[in-house]
């Protein structure tokens, strides 16, 4: 677009829409062209309400059973997963395909995707169920919180907003990639259910995607997956999908198993799924839980070392002033290391494995 945006019409920019498909980059380079909503139909049979830059919903007028969240970009600087959605995203506006079930595409953290960074302030990921509103003396209400808010406001009225009163089935995939590699190259984590079974078909429509890495969580989170398990009973997981890369550098072809079966879903095709066998999966739970308590905190391992590595008993994991933390349990492994996380937050979690 080269007229000044505050001159471009709503119907110039469905148009463009339509014709190119590009929601992402004009909610990255021209937020102010979704400052208000905008309605728009597909066809006669999807009506598309863009709530805001980077957050889309497409309805079928046709009946649905699935209300499916889609969120990306939490975390601005893990790509595979937003170039995965900006495609379906292109696809469905262009009419390449049509979905026949309701879903709410979320692009996250725009401001941190433009700087290639996992966060401009502080990590997003740990603001949901209301946690962006508990702000201490020293702190401001930083764009990441005033986001996280925004998104949880627009994943509440999408479930609740089913205009015929009927409650279909919830989703909510919010994917992301890791910082590190990790032995399993996908891996998802179910959180925590409140003494609710974990859902057997839910893992099988993972496998379909490639991931037979699941990761139990045993306590209530501050993460997007589980404020929609615990806020509106979705079936909702944190899928991570390989390592960090740039933009551009994703070997796309090994997302396709994820692809495939998110678009069939969206477009209401039915899943050839594997019948539920424990042996398909590598299912572990949490077992340790340690958080940075003072600032000399550091890993007793390297910093590439992958996800999933596994220690012996007794083995020192890390270490900070009044305090040495070791593996509780031959086989112990660790999860989602970081030493530079804040001092309070989670610095590593420790899994060992499981059935269910």
């Amino acid at each position: 677009m080269t007229q000044n945006q505050s001159t471009v019409s709503s119907s110039d920019i469905i148009q463009r829409l339509k014709k190119k498909g590009d929601f992402l980059h004009l909610s990255r380079q021209q937020p102010r062209l979704f400052s208000k909503p905008t309605d728009f139909m597909l066809s006669q049979h999807t009506n598309v309400k863009i709530i805001a830059e980077g957050i889309i919903c497409f309805e079928p007028l046709s009946l649905t059973d699935k209300d499916i969240v889609l969120s990306c970009g939490i975390h601005g600087n893990e790509t595979a997963p937003i170039e995965i959605c900006d495609d379906l995203v292109r696809d469905i506006l262009i009419s390449k395909i049509v979905v026949k079930q309701r879903v709410l595409v979320i692009f996250g953290n725009l401001a941190a995707m433009d700087i290639a960074q996992r966060f401009v302030t502080e990590n997003m990921n740990r603001l949901f169920s209301g946690e962006h509103k508990n702000i201490e003396k020293d702190q401001t209400i930083n764009n990441e919180r005033r986001r996280a808010n925004q998104l949880e406001q627009s994943v509440r009225a999408f479930y609740l907003g089913r205009v015929d009163d009927s409650i279909g089935s919830r989703y909510h995939y919010d994917l992301h990639t890791a910082i590190r590699p990790s032995k399993n190259q996908k891996f998802a984590v179910y959180p925590f259910q409140h003494e609710k079974p974990w859902d057997k078909q839910q893992l099988q429509i993972l496998l379909a995607c490639g991931v037979n890495t699941i990761l139990l969580s045993g306590s209530p989170t501050t993460t997007f997956s589980y404020y929609s398990a615990n806020n509106f009973n979705a079936h909702a997981f944190t899928v991570e999908l390989g390592k960090v890369k740039p933009f551009g550098e994703n070997n796309m072809s090994d997302f396709k198993e994820v692809i495939d079966t998110l678009t069939k879903m969206l477009c209401g095709q039915s899943l050839e799924l594997k019948a539920f066998e424990q042996a398909d999966f590598l299912i572990y739970k949490v077992n340790q839980v340690i958080n940075k308590q003072q600032a000399d905190f550091v890993l007793n391992f390297a910093d590439d070392m992958p996800n999933f590595s596994d220690f012996a008993k007794g083995e020192v994991l890390a270490v900070e002033t009044g305090a040495i933390y070791k593996a509780e349990h031959d086989g112990e492994a660790i999860v989602f290391p970081n030493a530079s996380v804040e001092i309070g937050q989670r610095a590593i979690l420790t899994v060992i494995p499981t059935t269910i």
